[in-house]
């Protein structure tokens, strides 16, 4: 008889599922929310709805992609969207500061582009490598 092994989850593994569910859940906010949190950031409902969707895209690829990529990749990845996220969070901020009324609109704009961006990253990353611990046990 057959025997499936399934892959070892590790903290890596919850952390990378943690990190799209965030993501799906911020989208849900940010789609339901879209006009009072427009008014609250000073960018339009639109742009939040949008924001939204991309979230909830790049989120849900990220949680179906853990078995399939390495967590390495994921780690980098997540990695360089939280580095970006904050630089953006930061250009806002100053432009804030400084009378712009454009910074939230600057952090809008990244947190709909990086988790496109990240999906597609993720999409095109190689397959993680099935090793003898996570192949199916063929033998009878």
């Amino acid at each position: 008889m057959a025997q499936v092994v399934a892959p070892r989850v590790t903290r890596q593994t919850v952390g990378a599922i943690a990190d799209g569910a965030f993501k799906v859940l911020l989208a849900a906010v940010y789609i339901a929310g879209a006009a009072p949190l427009g008014r609250l950031l000073g960018t339009p409902a639109w742009l939040m709805v949008v924001s939204g969707v991309a979230l909830l895209i790049g989120g849900g690829i990220e949680i179906g992609y853990t078995r399939s990529r390495s967590m390495r990749t994921y780690t980098q990845l997540m990695i360089a969207y939280d580095s970006g996220w904050v630089l953006a969070a930061l250009a806002g901020l100053l432009m804030a500061w400084q009378g712009s009324s454009a910074g939230g609109e600057v952090w809008m704009g990244y947190q709909t582009a990086a988790p496109i961006m990240f999906a597609a990253l993720l999409v095109a990353a190689a397959p993680m490598q099935m090793t003898s611990d996570t192949q199916r046990d063929t033998s009878d």
